[in-house]
């Protein structure tokens, strides 16, 4: 048997009574003849109890000591899961990220791992022990605590997988695997039983929550099959792997929908070389970043430039654009954030045609018109009236067969 590296998020640590729970299956793991090595977060509601706490004192507190202060929250964690290993008979021995000496670099608040030295924790494993350690944070070279970013306790689990050389970094969470859409949304969205980092990479940019976007970059980097289960019911849950044969038979693995975008278009620019810098240039330079970009020449040697931005920096990239439009001597700066972005991915694109025909086939059905498109290699995007979302995720997912096991016949 080898060594499993498991990690539990808030939801699944967020009591005593379900520490304990916790603890029970970690301790069946290690009496299948594994080793393990646990990745806990802070118990549902601690992160954000301390920032309200720090913003009680400060409305900006200082990144080092915000930092010194969120990563008390899964060493309070650790340290209960160990008590709780302790009592039901299983060794276990507790670490901050500091005392693992996962090194970051010094980009407090969203630190990005550097390296590991899993020197104590193998002499741990080698010995017998459960090694709980606290996830979302680590150490800079010069001794400060930083931490990873929300939602970096699964980073931390992946880097641990890769730094041991693990069988498989197991993210146990509130749901029981990846589903071929958001299940609230479409009730016959189907629980995949694999996927590849490929398509993880592009669902999790797109819109679906289930595993965060770096974890699935390092565990695709470092050849650390993930999979996803569910804390609280059994089952075999989602692996998440390279690309194998049979994977392509299935033209399409999922449908993901992002609802914070906004688009914004600029009407009547003169069609002439370095228009789109213009337009993006000052955008960029406030940080804010673009999506999906269209542009379209009219007659009268004039274009209209059109691209979409996070919902949040609507407002700021509105007023960005109606300073850069006098100069341009553009007609008309128009905005909406009534829009959402729906996406297909599957590596089938790759080796099967019609995908997109059948996709603009069930949206039309419905009356849903397309306001813009997107494709890549295994992913195709379109953004649509955000009443439609509902509608045109059940529509596409009924039209590609993703609630039984068969392709749809193109």
């Amino acid at each position: 048997m080898g060594l499993i590296v498991q990690k539990y998020g808030g939801t699944s640590v967020g009591s005593i009574e379900r520490i304990q729970a916790v603890a029970q299956k970690v301790k069946a793991t290690q009496e299948q003849g594994h080793q393990v090595v646990v990745v806990v977060s802070a118990m549902s509601g601690e992160t954000n109890r301390l920032i309200a706490l720090a913003h009680e004192i400060e409305t900006s507190p200082a990144p080092r000591e915000m930092d010194v202060l969120l990563s008390t929250g899964e060493q309070v964690t650790i340290a209960l899961l160990c008590m709780a290993l302790h009592k039901i008979g299983a060794d276990a021995r507790s670490y901050t990220g500091a005392q693992v000496q996962i090194l970051t670099d010094n980009a407090h608040s969203k630190a990005r791992i550097r390296g590991i030295d899993g020197i104590r924790v193998r002499g741990d494993l080698q010995a017998g022990h459960v090694v709980v350690i606290a996830g979302f944070q680590g150490v800079d070279d010069q001794g400060n605590i930083t931490t990873l970013g929300r939602g970096g306790s699964d980073t931390t689990a992946v880097a641990m997988a890769a730094a041991l050389n693990a069988q498989e970094c197991q993210i146990f969470t509130d749901v029981d695997g990846v589903y071929t859409t958001d299940p609230r949304v479409e009730p016959k969205a189907r629980k995949l039983d694999r996927i590849t980092f490929e398509e993880m990479l592009e669902m999790a940019s797109l819109g679906s929550k289930v595993l965060q976007i770096r974890a699935v970059e390092f565990a695709g980097k470092y050849n650390v099959p993930l999979r996803v289960l569910s804390s609280f019911e059994e089952g075999e849950g989602t692996l998440i792997t390279f690309e194998d044969e049979g994977m392509e038979d299935a033209k399409i693995s999922g449908i993901a929908f992002n609802r914070d975008e906004a688009k914004l278009t600029v009407l009547g620019v003169p069609d002439e070389p370095g228009v789109a810098y213009s337009i993006l240039g000052p955008v960029s330079n406030a940080n804010i970043e673009v999506d999906m970009i269209i542009q379209n020449i009219a007659e009268d040697d004039t274009t209209d430039f059109t691209f979409t931005v996070h919902r949040n920096d609507y407002p700021q990239a509105l007023e960005i654009l109606k300073e850069t439009s006098g100069i341009l001597g553009a007609r008309e700066v128009l905005g909406n954030e009534n829009i959402v972005k729906l996406s297909l991915v599957g590596v089938g694109m790759r080796s099967h045609s019609g995908i997109a025909s059948t996709m603009f086939e069930a949206l039309a059905k419905e009356g849903i018109n397309i306001l813009m498109i997107s494709t890549s290699e295994i992913k195709i995007s379109v953004v649509i009236d955000e009443k439609y979302l509902e509608l045109g995720v059940r529509a596409l997912h009924e039209a590609f067969d993703l609630a039984g096991n068969l392709p749809a016949e193109m």
